[in-house]
């Protein structure tokens, strides 16, 4: 029987990851339970595990311009201590990286492959990450590229436009960021898909499929769960000034999958109607 560790499983994706992996032998451990960035502790907690999923992450992108350092620990230091200790107890790896590696002046679709061009310090804490995982354990990982992700478990951009129209009478989405809304529940049962497939080590794009902007998913999100999307007005990045610069094309390419011989994700409306019947977003 094949055993299973999730890093970062008290996390949105990492609760995912544990309904997908339900009857099965998975140890979850949250970032209280395990520091990915203290070697000896990993190669403890690695050892008897057949399976790493590390959803661990400093996901705050905005903070990490002032605290990339802190960024770095966990980005970087943290997937470079698995990959070691995977690599040394015999186990596979599955790193859950993100579109902000890339710097979004693209117009096609990014592929797996794709130069990293990351524009901020999340984007760089989150390249080096891989790098050092396609470093020290090319042939026994997956790196495998999340975006715009919501779900049930955690604060997330749906779950706050839902909540903003219970006290406002409009709401103001950016037009001018395209990306692929991508829920988390997708993504694990994506992720384990591939693993049940002995899909080869190698990068893949966990995002649902299709593309849109901010406004668009926001409109979508309004559609599905009865309020009237008109109450969702047009801006642009211009009115949000923020401390970290966003990638204004963050669509990824799926054709890994296809070469695996595995459906990519499906597209985003679709997952986005599933997600509300099944409750997702609700208070």
């Amino acid at each position: 029987m094949t055993r299973y560790l999730i890093t970062g499983a008290a996390g949105m994706l990492g609760r995912d990851l544990q309904d997908a992996l339900a009857g099965r032998d998975v140890t979850a451990l949250g970032r209280a339970d395990l520091d990915v960035t203290d070697a000896t502790a990993v190669a403890a907690a690695v050892a008897g595990h057949d399976v790493v999923i590390n959803s661990a992450a400093y996901t705050k992108v905005d903070d990490a311009e002032s605290h990339e350092d802190d960024a770095y620990a966990v980005n970087a230091r943290g997937p470079a201590v698995l990959a070691t200790a995977t690599s040394a107890a015999g186990a596979k790896l599955v790193h859950v990286s993100t579109d902000y590696v890339f710097d979004g002046t693209g117009t096609a679709p990014y592929a797996e492959d794709a130069p990293l061009a990351p524009l901020g310090a999340y984007g760089r804490t989150k390249a080096a990450g891989e790098e050092a995982i396609r470093a020290t354990a090319p042939d026994s990982s997956w790196i495998v590229r999340a975006a715009w992700l919501y779900g049930a478990h955690g604060p997330n951009f749906a779950k706050t436009m839902v909540r903003l129209a219970g006290s406002h009478d409009t709401v103001s989405v950016v037009t001018d960021q395209v990306g692929q809304p991508t829920w988390t529940g997708d993504l694990a049962r994506q992720i384990v898909a591939m693993l049940d497939a002995d899909a080869p080590a190698g990068t893949y794009h966990g995002t649902n499929g299709g593309q849109g902007s901010w406004f668009d998913f926001t409109r979508a999100i309004f559609t599905e769960v009865g309020l009237d999307p008109e109450r969702v007005l047009p801006t642009d990045s211009a009115a949000f000034v923020r401390p970290a610069p966003r990638p204004a094309y963050s669509v990824l390419g799926h054709h890994a999958w296809s070469r695996a011989g595995l459906a990519p994700m499906r597209d985003w409306r679709e997952a986005l109607r599933a997600a509300v019947e099944a409750g997702v977003l609700d208070a």
